[in-house]
């Protein structure tokens, strides 16, 4: 990156719904630097909760032209782009170090531990699906990045039984 590129400011595209990643590279196809910040989670599916990459802002992405003399009128009219963000004539623009900001809490987030962001934490009261004791309730115990410990009341005795997160949803 040029002296001048670091000093540049970057624009906003307000993407089509769901299509930030199509806008992103797009965008970067048409010679312009293009930035998606995406952060770790669970997303809950019909199967259960898995672990996918989201958009940090949904229906934005932050571009800039890689040289001087490129112009941002293509970008308006590319796919999975809907406009570019402006306040009245002029386009906004986030500072460089605005970007820098949310590309450190997009790295501290994503280097975050899955159990630290599960939505199983101990004390929750959980129920089990998709497997053979599907449908009872118990509390979590401990939680990994792969497994959950849930103590359940099974047969007049507490029992400990370790699933996978898909296999859980809150109570």
């Amino acid at each position: 990156m040029t002296e001048q590129s670091e000093e540049q400011g970057w624009y906003v595209a307000y993407t089509q719904p769901k299509r930030e990643q199509v806008a992103t590279t797009n965008l970067a196809q048409q010679g312009f630097e293009a930035y998606l910040p995406q952060y770790k989670t669970f997303k809950k599916l019909p199967a259960g909760s898995v672990v996918v990459s989201e958009p940090m802002f949904p229906r934005y992405a932050f571009f800039r032209p890689c040289n001087a003399g490129q112009s941002i009128s293509g970008a308006r009219s590319t796919r999975g782009v809907s406009f570019i963000l402006s306040f009245g004539s002029h386009p906004a623009m986030l500072k460089t170090f605005e970007l820098r900001a949310i590309q450190a809490c997009e790295a501290e987030r994503n280097l975050t531990d899955l159990a630290a962001i599960s939505p199983f934490q101990p004390a929750n009261r959980v129920r089990l699906r998709n497997c053979g004791l599907r449908g009872l309730e118990g509390l979590v115990q401990s939680v990994s990045s792969k497994r959950v410990a849930v103590l359940l009341l099974l047969l007049g005795r507490q029992k400990v039984v370790t699933v996978g997160h898909h296999q859980l949803e809150l109570a």
